[in-house]
Parts: structure tokens; C-alpha cells; sequence
């Protein structure tokens, strides 16, 4: 008797464990967990002064992952911005003459035209007002030559202006940031390395929202839609599933293997999937094996147990 228990109970173990047919309404797949990933680079040479990279470290938008020695930098804005100082003053300083010249010049306008007035009647004589007209043609010619001064003055100041706003800009880019929420994959910089522009520092992905690219046969293809839900399961956790939706379904065919192309194996034809799979407490890793099922038909059920089919 015990001997048939056992052997009942061994058969419906078995059984259990068996893969069981691929329920209807449902598409199966396996692939690997991808991520779209972000190289971190820096954008101008230097040393590493500071690094806060640590693999699998979460980060946020805009936190520091590395301080690039911005020394030299420092200094050279320093004394840009000491030399824009300087040509500031000299541009003040020819605003300052520029208006005194002008109102030199128009005393002198108004003298002239007194004097001509008063040399009509004879009650001046011809040389004072001579005098008059070339004291008037100086205080032009000042003023002309302010104005050249004035313009240059203002030029110099755009310059210097231009020059400080590179180096502020430059010393910025010493401080390179995360550009979004994510996650480092990869550290590929170390205190005190020094760094070529465009040089990676680290690899970032957002856990949160991964990707499985799947192939499927081309006699299913018409049953997936852009959106319809999907189930993936993992080697790692093997007992509870992610969700996810199909995002995106390949146009091009692919063969299985891609050089077979005689007439009778062209039914091995397969389309690309890509699933985006929910993450959201990160268990998921890029790289994982994945199994998944995509539920085509609305009308179909989700089995209480994934299995991959026969």
C-alpha cells in the first residue's frame, strides 16, 4: 500500500512538473533583459579630482558623479575676469571724455556763431573769429576720435565678456552630473586618472524600465499588437513575474539560422519583439535570460502557472 502511494504521489509530482501545452491566446518567447544604457564622458581633459561613482549605486538628475581639477581653469577665469575689469574702467573712462567733448564742442558751436553774429556788425575782428572756428573744428575732431575710442572700448568689453562666459562655461563642465535617474552599471574612471575629452567615465541605465527583445514565428506575428500585455520570468526569480507590453514589433524578418534561405526552411522565418517590462523594486539585472508570454487575445486568461511549452 505504501509502495502505491508513493508511486501515485512520485506520478503526480512528475506531472506537475512537467511543461504543459502553451495556452491559448498566449505567444511564448525567451530572450535577454536589456537596458537602455548611458555613457557618462567627459567633455574636456583633466585629472579626476573627485569621484562618487560605485557600482549599482541609484543616482538622481543632476547629482555629482565626478569633479574634473578645475584649477588651471580657476585661474585663467580669474584673470579674464581681472582683464574685463580693466577695459570695463577704460570704456567708462571714454564715456566720461566723450561727454565732456561734447560739451566742449557745443560751447564752441555756440561761440562761433556769437562771434560770426558780432563780426557782421564789426564788433569783432576777423581773426577772433578765426579763432573761434578752429577752436570748434578741434572740439569735433575730440569727439570723433572719442567716438573710435568709445566704440573699441565697447568692443573690447564684448571680447572680454565672451572670454569670461567660455571659461565659466568650462569650469562647469568640470562637474559632470547624472543627466537623469538611473543607476551606475559600470565605473570606468579612477581618483586621479586623467581624462581625454570624450573619454567614458561611467555607465548608467534606469533599472526601473527595462527591455526583453524576443523573436517569434512569423504565423504569430499577426496576433501581436503594439500594447497588449505580457508576463516575463526570470532563471533568478523563477516564482513571481514582471509585467510588461509590447513597445515595439521589428518590420524586417530574420531567419533562424540567418543563412538558411531554401524554400522548405523559410517557415522558420521570425519578427523581433521588444517588451518593456517593468522593474520597479530592481530585481532585474540587463543581461538576465528571460522567459515570456505575450497575451494577444483579450478573451484568454492568464494560467495560475507560466510554463514553457513543449
Amino acid at each position: 500500500m505504501t509502495l502505491v502511494v508513493l508511486a501515485v504521489g512520485s506520478y503526480a509530482l512528475y506531472a506537475y512538473l512537467q511543461p504543459s501545452a502553451l495556452t491559448a491566446g498566449l505567444v511564448y518567447g525567451n530572450g535577454r533583459i536589456e537596458a537602455t544604457e548611458v555613457r557618462i564622458g567627459s567633455e574636456i581633459a583633466g585629472r579626476v579630482a573627485e569621484s562618487r561613482l560605485v557600482e549599482g549605486l541609484p543616482v538622481s538628475a543632476g547629482d555629482l558623479l565626478v569633479r574634473i581639477d578645475d584649477t588651471e581653469l580657476s585661474l585663467r577665469l580669474a584673470q579674464s575676469r581681472a582683464e574685463r575689469e580693466t577695459v570695463a574702467r577704460a570704456l567708462a573712462k571714454a564715456r566720461a571724455q566723450l561727454e565732456v567733448a561734447h560739451h566742449h564742442a557745443e560751447t564752441a558751436k555756440a561761440d562761433v556763431e556769437r562771434y560770426r553774429s558780432l563780426a557782421a556788425n564789426d564788433t569783432v575782428s576777423r581773426q577772433r573769429l578765426e579763432q573761434a572756428e578752429n577752436a570748434f573744428q578741434e572740439a569735433q575732431g575730440q569727439v570723433t576720435a572719442l567716438e573710435a575710442t568709445l566704440s573699441e572700448a565697447e568692443a573690447q568689453v564684448t571680447a572680454a565678456d565672451k572670454g569670461v562666459a567660455v571659461l565659466e562655461d568650462q569650469v562647469g563642465r568640470t562637474r559632470i552630473t547624472a543627466p537623469a535617474a538611473g543607476t551606475i552599471l559600470v565605473k570606468a574612471s579612477e581618483l586621479g586618472e586623467v581624462v581625454a575629452p570624450g573619454q567614458s567615465l561611467a555607465v548608467m541605465a534606469d533599472l526601473s524600465r527595462l527591455e526583453l527583445k524576443l523573436f517569434v514565428p512569423e504565423r504569430d506575428l499577426a496576433k501581436i499588437k503594439l500594447g497588449v500585455p505580457a508576463r516575463v520570468v526570470t532563471d533568478a526569480f523563477p516564482d513571481h513575474f514582471a509585467t510588461a507590453a509590447v513597445t515595439r514589433v521589428d518590420e524586417t524578418a530574420q531567419f533562424t539560422p540567418r543563412d538558411i534561405h531554401m524554400p522548405d526552411e523559410r517557415v522558420q522565418t521570425v519578427f523581433g519583439i521588444t517588451l518593456a517590462v517593468d522593474n520597479p523594486r530592481g530585481e532585474l539585472k540587463p543581461g538576465m535570460p528571460a522567459d515570456a508570454w505575450i497575451k494577444w487575445d483579450e478573451a484568454a486568461t492568464w494560467p495560475d502557472r507560466l510554463a514553457v511549452p513543449r
